[in-house]
């Protein structure tokens, strides 16, 4: 479906992005997972064309330069940051970009249902909620059924509710046979929803592996913060502390430094020495 062969982009003389190379299969999922900085977003706009590279990119067959309107008829792309006309409703801006495409009202009506937004159509944009404009964001790229999907740090500014909705929307789309393509910096996240991790730091591609393995391929640990029932915290900090790991304690409990997989391995130790743990977050 898409095909990259040695991108390179330059602003001045600084390289944002390395003799990037990448092949995308029909309907796969991919996510590009790296930092801020990383070059990410700079990939997507290559394949959009809203950017000069050096390199070839190729979408449906078609070279992404020569028949950059005919690409981008094939895809779909909702930013980062999401620009809407703020007076407008819901339906209204919707049926004004399908509008301008020739398409009907009946796929704005549909595609309300899809990204479940019937009940907000009448709301003026700025009334929305951070989670309900990428709701938006993702029913107007969808106007005209491209079959690719390009989605810049699509959860990056919502909370963990809207977070949870936006993923299963996005996994129904993958469901669908769309072909994704996901930036994002949250290890946690892009594990439920895509096919392959494309991990790039400094403009450059670092590993590309499945998604279940990418925090052990990077070295990555975590801190876990245990919430451990009152006046256990002594006895926890002792048994991780003989087990080797990095521990110390906090106002709310206990927070423990482990690797990508040492994470069961603490509440394993700590489930076998009577420690009743009430809950746990993970810090990255």
């Amino acid at each position: 479906m898409i095909t990259i062969r040695n991108v390179t982009k330059r602003y001045g003389k600084t390289e944002v992005v390395k003799n990037f190379s990448l092949e995308v299969a029909p309907g796969e999922s991919i996510a590009m997972w790296g930092p801020n900085g990383a070059g990410k977003t700079t990939v997507v706009r290559c394949i959009l064309g809203l950017v000069a590279y050096e390199g070839t990119i190729t979408v449906g067959g078609l070279d992404a330069r020569r028949y950059g309107k005919s690409v981008r008829k094939a895809m779909g792309y909702v930013p980062q940051e999401l620009s809407f006309y703020d007076e407008m409703t819901v339906y209204e801006l919707l049926d004004y970009a399908a509008a301008l495409r020739g398409i009907s009202q009946d796929r704005v009506d549909h595609l309300c249902e899809v990204v479940v937004l019937t009940e907000h159509v009448n709301k003026q944009v700025r009334e929305l909620s951070g989670g309900l404009k990428q709701r938006l964001g993702i029913a107007s790229a969808l106007l005209p059924d491209p079959p690719i999907l390009l989605l810049d740090e699509p959860t990056s500014n919502l909370d963990a509710q809207a977070r949870d909705a936006a993923l299963e929307l996005l996994q129904g789309l993958r469901d669908d046979g769309r072909t994704l393509i996901v930036t994002s910096h949250h290890v946690e996240e892009i594990a439920m929803l895509v096919d392959r991790v494309v991990a790039m730091e400094h403009g450059e591609i670092t590993v590309i592996c499945d998604p279940s393995d990418l925090a052990e391929e990077l070295g990555l640990r975590a801190w876990l913060h245990l919430i451990l029932e009152n006046g256990s915290a002594e006895h926890a900090l002792q048994v991780l502390t003989d087990l080797g790991f990095p521990t110390k304690l906090n106002s709310r409990g206990v927070l423990v430094e482990v690797s990508a997989q040492g994470k069961g391995e603490a509440v394993a130790a700590l489930q076998r020495a009577g420690v009743e743990i009430k809950d746990l977050e993970i810090w990255r």
